[in-house]
């Protein structure tokens, strides 16, 4: 098995991976909050755990994959106060909140499967879990980490910090996340510390979403789900933890702070986190209005884009970069992108059309191995699909008669594409068309078209065999003449 090295955001350093139970993981990410469609932001965590399923079972490992889905006690400003998103929306709409909720994860599951996204082991919703959440709730009170006021329940931050130290996971001391506080994340003065955090909220009666518990009627803290669902799926330690890296303050700082009150034991053993999806150098997200839904790339329906863009487009925008590196948006990225993306799969459909020869000219590196080294090394993606490249470079070297290759040869680098490209890095051949489509009679008509055009070539007929390729074109067929004939394909 290839050793797996991943950056720990705990540690701050790349570190060997190695599971708590020989042979199996539990790794948990942080899902969407329901109350809107998926945009390009949501892709990316999605995405890149994705890859990291894959190849941890790529690997032989047997994996628990949870990813939640948060659909009650997500408030309007992230905090303590505002109005709950879901409930909010719900209110605008004249809707009951579940008919939110369930409307947009039905949009958020067929968007994931557009792009290739496994489902998880488990797909735990909050709203479902809100015994385990009041549990949770008074194990922290009982530990003394949390106090009632007003009807909520707050956790006490400074006492925590005092015995175990608050802020490992994000660098941030007590002071900073007191300033932070100042600046618009305090309560409504029920705290006894500005840094103080809400992990059960009490219900004001204009509120839709609630449930009954030992401090009234309310509702859970947005911290609260994680550390509860993680728990009960996995345990009280397991292996992995993800989301992107605006969560790492306050949401998963405050996970890390809820579950040692509440057993004494550091919940994860490896913390991994994505970077942002930018726009003009600005993070993309809801709260800023300056988001483009995957729906909206899919359609071309919005005025930043040129065109529409494919499922697999999107993904390979996405694992060009490095899951920590920022990735900036502009149209002209994902146009390069999917010319790109073209060139992979026309070197995928060329090797399925080589011939072999008796022996090949030159050694074929092992590209396979270099891709799944380069995935091990904290899933370097950039790395991988570049060494796929590679091997279309030789693909085409084949195709032109330059080079010639054996059966095994070929065979070899059918399998790194099969295993790496779309085994691992969950990639599409789109170039394939709808499979309910039967292209056979349209192939055999553009053939057809071509050998005539070969024909007129051979009789020096230069206007009909222009005019055949000219037409081609115009009707979106690109034309290769090559040293066996020719070759098209599809834009």
């Amino acid at each position: 098995m290839n050793p797996l090295y991943i950056y720990n955001t705990l540690s701050r350093t790349k570190e060997l991976f190695r599971p708590l139970n020989e042979g199996r993981v539990g790794m948990y990410v942080c899902g969407p909050t329901v109350y809107g469609d998926a945009h390009l932001g949501h892709a990316r965590p999605a995405i890149t755990f994705d890859i990291l399923f894959r190849l941890l079972q790529h690997l032989g490992y047997k994996v628990r994959y949870v990813r939640n889905i948060t659909d009650v006690g997500h408030l309007e400003h992230d905090a303590d106060d505002g109005e709950d998103k879901i409930a909010k929306k719900a209110r605008l709409e004249q809707l009951e909140p579940m008919e939110v909720a369930q409307y947009y994860t039905n949009r958020y599951h067929k968007a994931m499967d557009a792009l290739g996204v496994l489902p998880p082991s488990i797909e735990p919703h909050a709203s479902g879990h809100i015994i385990e959440q009041e549990q949770l709730v008074e194990q922290i009170l009982k530990a003394g980490y949390a106090y009632e006021s007003d009807g909520s329940v707050y956790f006490d931050v400074e006492k925590y910090d005092r015995d175990h130290g608050y802020g490992r996971l994000s660098g941030r001391s007590l002071e900073n996340t007191r300033d932070a506080s100042r600046e618009g994340l305090d309560g409504v003065g029920e705290k006894r510390n500005q840094a103080d955090f809400a992990i059960w909220k009490h219900a004001q009666p204009e509120h839709i979403m609630r449930w009954p518990s030992p401090w009234g009627d309310g509702f859970p803290g947005w911290h609260c789900e994680c550390t509860a669902m993680g728990r009960k799926y996995l345990g009280e330690q397991y292996d992995i933890h993800g989301g992107g890296m605006d969560l790492v303050f306050p949401h998963h700082e405050c996970e890390i702070a809820q579950a040692v009150a509440s057993t004494g034991v550091q919940p994860v053993r490896y913390w991994m986190h994505n970077n942002m999806i930018t726009i003009g150098g600005q993070k993309m997200g809801k709260s800023l209005g300056n988001f483009i839904t995957l729906e909206q790339f899919f359609t071309g329906d919005h005025e930043l884009l040129s065109s529409a863009y494919g499922p697999m487009v999107i993904r390979f925008f996405i694992l060009q970069a490095h899951y920590r590196g920022t990735v900036d948006f502009s149209d002209e990225a994902l146009q390069a992108a999917d010319k790109a993306l073209n060139r992979l799969m026309d070197g995928w459909r060329r090797l399925g059309e080589l011939q072999p020869a008796a022996a090949s000219t030159i050694e074929v590196p092992d590209f396979k191995a270099m891709c799944l080294e380069a995935l091990c090394d904290d899933l370097n993606t950039p790395i991988a699909i570049a060494h796929l490249f590679d091997a279309c470079r030789i693909i085409n070297q084949a195709a032109d008669g330059t080079i010639a290759l054996s059966a095994e040869a070929i065979e070899t680098l059918k399998s790194t594409f099969s295993t790496v490209a779309f085994d691992l890095l969950g990639l599409r051949d789109t170039t394939a068309g709808d499979a309910s489509v039967n292209l056979e009679p349209y192939r055999k008509a553009v053939d057809l078209l071509l050998n005539l055009r070969a024909a007129a070539k051979a009789a020096r007929d230069w206007a009909t065999s222009d005019r055949i390729r000219d037409e081609l074109a115009a009707a979106g067929f690109d034309v290769k003449d090559t040293k066996n004939g020719f070759e098209w394909t599809v834009r």
